[in-house]
């Protein structure tokens, strides 16, 4: 053992905390907009995802914050579902909680983004899964999490070095995110001012006409979505079977459509139709109906996640975007006793405003390179997470020391 490891301490998660919590217990009528309202599927690759998720009122806001308010320096931990994602809160903007425990760490005892990446570990969350309890739907207990033993440097010099390490991976990965963002936004606007508003190239010379979707451009047309584009629905896979230890194909679940990559795995085989490729267009069809990229490589796609690819020359960045709207429309208007369902039958029904050949062919030369930078900034992400994912266990675990590492860590690290 090296002689930071020599220097691991045990304690108790409560010990380590002020506080060990769990959001609302309620359930607040749920809206496009007001304040943020995060769930543990909104919790990826150590980020909250707040664009993506359901809102809620000012005031059933005040009262969820009354039993856990998320604040700056805070770690959120998905306790029940989609168990086991954590995050770091590095943000002052407001948002409730449910199905997510909340962590709030002693500054005098761990430094919280050291403490962040302790949870992260693979150490912490082994441990903690052999323990996991609910069949139906796996969770962990406030008690367990509160009474669960943590192995960390008692140093905290040693652990500012640490978490200082590891966050340099994770700012490249925010920052990248940050760009992502500025491009969807650029082709998103670009697909608003050409195809909901038509003010595309020309247009001051083009007739507006009826059509079945409204007034559209004369000489562009109204067509079915099955004809544009082939829609394959995911193979049904025995869940008992999937693992995450690698053992046999990536599978393609609705958890992963919003990150686009999958860390669970199937030994089972399913016909070469069922595999997603890199740049495809999936949409889950439970829940809440997410469209994603998929960015994770060759793998299986899943019962209850659809893929898209085009069939004729429409783009597919030009196809995602036309197919956000009715997808949305669905989100809003399907319900469910328990779950909303999206099928076969509400996919055929969407229809698409198909421009002349001329506007395809110019905004696939503005949405494709776009679309390709995003890949690119995804896949760089992943290779970003997975170093630090290697690095993360050695330095938690005292098998790389960083006690000699000259790291200004004079400033906090959250």
């Amino acid at each position: 053992m090296t002689q930071a490891g020599k220097q691991l301490a045990r304690a108790r998660l409560d010990c380590l905390c002020r506080i060990v919590t769990d959001g609302t217990h309620d359930s607040p009528k749920l809206q496009q907009s007001g304040i943020p309202f995060v769930k543990g599927k909104h919790i990826s690759g150590g980020f909250v995802d707040l664009e993506n998720c359901d809102h809620i009122t000012k005031e059933d806001h005040e009262k969820a914050i009354q039993r856990s308010k998320p604040e700056r320096g805070d770690i959120l931990f998905s306790n029940i579902g989609s168990v086991g994602d954590a995050a770091f809160i590095s943000i002052d903007k407001a948002f409730s909680i449910k199905n997510v425990a909340l962590f709030k760490p002693d500054p005098d005892v761990v430094d919280s983004k050291y403490l962040y990446y302790v949870v992260l570990g693979p150490k912490f969350r082994g441990e903690l899964f052999a323990k996991r309890s609910g069949v139906a739907q796996p969770f962990f207990s406030l008690e367990m999490l509160r009474s669960h033993e943590v192995e960390y440097h008692h140093d905290l010099t040693i652990q500012k070095k640490i978490a200082s390490i590891l966050s340099t991976y994770d700012d490249l990965i925010e920052n990248n995110l940050r760009r992502i963002k500025i491009l969807e936004k650029m082709a998103q606007a670009l697909y608003r001012e050409w195809f909901v508003k038509f003010r595309f190239p020309g247009h001051e010379k083009v007739r507006i006409v009826d059509s079945p979707l409204g007034k559209i451009p004369e000489g562009w047309e109204v067509k079915k979505l099955l004809e544009l584009a082939d829609v394959t629905y995911g193979f049904a896979f025995k869940s008992k079977q999937f693992n995450t230890e690698g053992n046999g194909k990536p599978v393609v679940r609705i958890r992963d459509v919003l990150a686009g990559v999958s860390d669970t795995y199937s030994p089972e085989e399913a016909g070469s139709k069922y595999i997603v490729e890199n740049g495809d267009i999936l949409v889950g069809m439970d829940g809440e109906f997410h469209m994603g990229f998929w960015v994770g490589g060759n793998a299986y796609l899943v019962q209850r996640v659809a893929r898209f690819r085009s069939k004729v020359d429409i783009g597919r960045y030009h196809l995602f975007l036309a197919l956000h709207e009715p997808i949305q429309h669905f989100n809003v208007t399907i319900t469910g006793t328990t779950v909303a369902h999206l099928g076969h039958e509400h996919i055929k029904t969407i229809e698409i405003v198909w421009p002349k050949n001329e506007a395809r062919v110019k905004v696939n030369r503005f949405l494709e390179p776009l679309l390709g930078q995003v890949l690119n900034l995804r896949l760089k992400n992943q290779t970003l997470r997975r170093t630090r994912d290697l690095l993360l266990p050695k330095l938690i675990s005292g098998e790389l020391d960083v006690s000699d590492l000259d790291i200004d860590v004079t400033e906090e690290a959250a």
